[in-house]
């Protein structure tokens, strides 16, 4: 399972280290900086005219304070879920769900994608040192789709192989406003594949960034962290025309250089610039209607290293447009429409800095070969989608239902060139179409709530060389029950979970050939044969909710669940196929000695009879007047097994976690001060990984309406550990040791 072959691997994916730019890196930082100060300098200029403007916004005030509570009271379990069909927050949800919030993501100031999901059980991000490009793993399934990563509608189907994660996304946590999560295959009205789970993230918008009262608004924050003497500049600006019209931007720019690990030690190839921004604006043509039309951009640039050394060059763009439409009237209960469209592309460019002569190898011949300085390759994916649904609400008798209906398609075109040959072998160009028809019906009564759903999902999948297709149904069967009317029991609720996704097989997964390109030669082979995975999760769970349980104005929330997820069919990389096997004859190769050598195994994407991964959940929030209290665990543990009974620990596996919250609030909740505990377990079967514990403190003061600092001390006690996901790649990729955070943040409007 996954390769790890040895060999001083050189400048391509298949080692995947990063370094410094030089000049060019400078020059991105410098525009990066003239943009952001452009940007803040012109909204607060540009709109300062606002002042006089009308501010008569009774009618959109009335919007955004209608359930709104203090500080008090409410938890991220009560926050509504836009993963959610039928409006349930995470609380209510019968589903393994969680909801970050923006409170959330500023307390952690979160420098990656992984500082953000920091807690959350049965999450984990995988990086390289770099940590721009994440990859999510829930509940040990990972890359080409089994987690569909969606921002503000648009999915992120951008993959690479090398050593490592495979599907990467890029987002900065400044442009993010919130993120659910939903692990398993119950979200299965968010499309084909997503048989680990789902991730939504929701961008920032001009509704929640402006105060009700305000007609315009301007934000900047300045950070710095000590580790790596990372800067971070971000400036957001909205302005709402009318109740009707809304518009906001934001534009974030990050310059770090190489952190040090626990050890103080440096970790070469984990500096990098980035410049993400998003524009948005909301349209509501009628009372009842709302269209949501976006830009979210990324610019990434880095150095990949071999021998230590910078050998190759690399600048990645990602440019997202979506627009997503609500029809709801309340005088008409079978209308709430949704139509959401989306155009996502991904492009990465990489040109060899020097001339690579040793341990290469031909990707058709496997003969020695050399690739010259200027030598380029891109990765070109384009994704469009188009996801349409209604829910309709009615009922018959006592009986009362929420019945949600809709379709969704898919396109991923990947092209990938290479003119020196080689890496279009290993990420393949090709053509996947994948869409799907489904029902599910909401059912309450009383004590009991059901749940029953049908999907229909097929796919087709096209390249110059193979072709493959399919279809299945995927039922979903969900009973709750809450059996107590006693005050302090009346709010807890059992609910059990059958379910069933479908995953097609990737144009990578089905594609990939030619041959290992260094260190090491030996064959990949494709199979267009692959079956597609089907995975069937059984899930048992509680939630639990209580108010006022010290003292008055205080709220309890608790989740906990118990799966078990079998994967049939599962796809995974066999790096051990013997020579003799179908396909794989041996290669009469000369003797290599020019720092490599022939492997007399070919390596291929296969089916196994199934992946079994079973674990458990826990999440719960405290919240009070005086602070607040969080405790979250998850414990998985998985293998595959082969067709002729062969039992192998599944490598995907993440470190078992639990984590710990506690944060007070002082001076009327304008100071709030905390500190966060979280142990990893080493998973079973990983050699390269260990237990660790991380420490961590923050503290947040709001001088007044206008100005704020941010204060984070992460990793305290210079814990040196590593991501035990990383663990297939050809080095140890350690994480940042102590990290101390400052940020400050001025915010204007009128």
């Amino acid at each position: 399972m996954g390769l790890a072959v040895g060999g001083d691997v050189p400048a391509d994916r298949f080692e995947g280290c990063t370094g410094d730019r030089g000049a060019k890196r400078r020059l991105l930082k410098g525009v990066g900086i003239l943009l952001a100060g452009v940007a803040a300098a012109a909204l607060s200029a540009s709109l300062a005219h606002a002042q006089q403007a009308n501010t008569d916004q009774t009618t959109q005030e009335e919007q955004q304070t209608e359930g709104k509570t203090d500080a008090s009271g409410e938890t991220l379990l009560d926050k509504i879920l836009l993963l959610s069909r039928t409006g349930e927050t995470a609380i209510e949800s019968l589903s393994s769900s969680s909801h970050v919030d923006q409170e959330q993501i500023d307390r952690r100031l979160a420098t990656s994608v992984n500082d953000v999901f920091f807690g959350v059980p049965g999450l984990t991000v995988q990086s390289d040192a770099k940590r721009t490009a994440s990859s999510v793993n829930i509940r040990g399934l990972q890359d080409f789709g089994r987690v569909q990563v969606i921002v503000d509608g648009a999915r992120q189907d951008f993959n690479r192989s090398g050593h490592g994660t495979s599907s990467t996304f890029w987002i900065d946590p400044e442009l993010i406003q919130s993120v659910d999560v939903i692990r398993g295959p119950v979200a299965n009205t968010y499309g084909s594949g997503a048989i680990g789970g789902v991730v939504f993230f929701d961008t920032k918008d001009a509704t929640n960034f402006l105060k009700p009262e305000e007609t315009w608004a301007t934000s900047v924050t300045g950070r710095y962290e000590t580790n790596g003497s990372g800067w971070t500049t971000s400036a957001t600006g909205a302005y709402r025309f009318s109740p009707d019209f809304d518009v906001l931007g934001n534009i974030a720019y990050r310059d770090y250089g190489d952190y040090k690990d626990g050890d103080g030690n440096r970790v070469a190839g984990s500096a990098f610039d980035v410049l993400g921004g998003l524009l948005k604006a909301t349209v509501r043509p009628s009372e009842n209607s709302e269209l949501k039309l976006g830009w979210v951009g990324s610019s990434d640039g880095w150095n990949e290293i071999s021998g230590g050394a910078p050998t190759s060059d690399l600048d990645m763009r990602q440019n997202t447009f979506t627009a997503r439409y609500n029809l709801t009237d309340e005088d008409k209960s079978w209308l709430d429409l949704h139509i959401n469209a989306s155009y996502n592309n991904t492009k990465l460019d990489r040109t060899y800095l020097t001339t690579l002569n040793r341990g290469q190898f031909d990707p058709v011949t496997g003969q020695p070969t050399t690739i010259p300085a200027g030598s380029q390759t891109s990765y070109d994916l384009d994704t469009w989608s188009f996801d349409l649904w209604n829910t309709s609400r009615f009922e018959t008798g006592a009986l009362g239902h929420e019945l949600t209906y809709g379709g969704d398609w898919v396109s991923d075109d990947m092209v990938t060139l290479d003119p020196s040959g080689g890496q279009d072998t290993y990420t393949p160009s090709g053509k996947r179409r994948v869409s799907g028809l489904y029902v599910q019906d909401k059912m309450s009564w009383e004590w009991l709530e059901v749940i029953a759903g049908l999907r229909y999902d097929s796919y087709s999948l096209d390249s110059a060389t193979a072709e493959s297709s399919g279809d299945r149904l995927s039922p979903r069967i969900t009973v709750g029950v809450t059996p107590f009317e006693s005050a302090g029991l009346d709010g807890l609720q059992f609910y059990g979970t059958y379910a069933e996704g479908y995953r097609s097989p990737s144009i990578t997964e089905t594609l990939m050939n030619g041959m290992h390109p260094s260190g090491v030669t030996f064959p990949f082979l494709p199979n267009p044969n692959l079956r597609p995975e089907t995975g069937k999760t059984w899930e048992v769970g509680a939630n639990y909710k209580a108010d006022g349980v010290i003292e008055a104005g205080d709220a309890l929330r608790l989740k906990a669940a118990y799966f078990n997820n079998d994967v049939d069919d599962y796809i995974g990389m066999n790096d051990d196929v013997a020579v003799g096997t179908p396909g794989c004859a041996f290669m009469p190769l000369r003797p290599i000695f020019a720092g490599g050598s022939y492997i007399p195994i070919c390596a291929q994407y296969q089916n196994y009879a199934n992946a079994k991964i079973r674990g458990f959940e826990f999440e719960s929030f405290y919240d009070a007047s005086w602070g607040f209290a969080g405790l979250s665990a998850s414990i998985i543990d998985g293998h595959t097994v082969s067709y002729g009974g062969l039992r192998e620990d599944l490598t995907t596996i993440p470190s078992s976690q639990v984590t710990a919250q506690l944060g007070f609030r002082f001076l009327e909740d304008r100071l709030t001060v905390g500190g966060e505990v979280q142990h990893n377990g080493k998973p079973k079967g990983n050699d390269a990984a260990r237990d660790y514990t991380l420490v961590n403190a923050f503290a947040s003061y709001k001088a007044n309406e206008n100005l704020k600092f941010d204060f984070r001390v992460d990793n305290i006690f210079d814990e040196k550990y590593a991501n035990p996901l990383n663990a297939s790649t050809t080095s140890t990729i350690y994480e940042p040791g102590v990290t101390v955070k400052l940020a400050a943040t001025v915010r204007f409007g009128g």
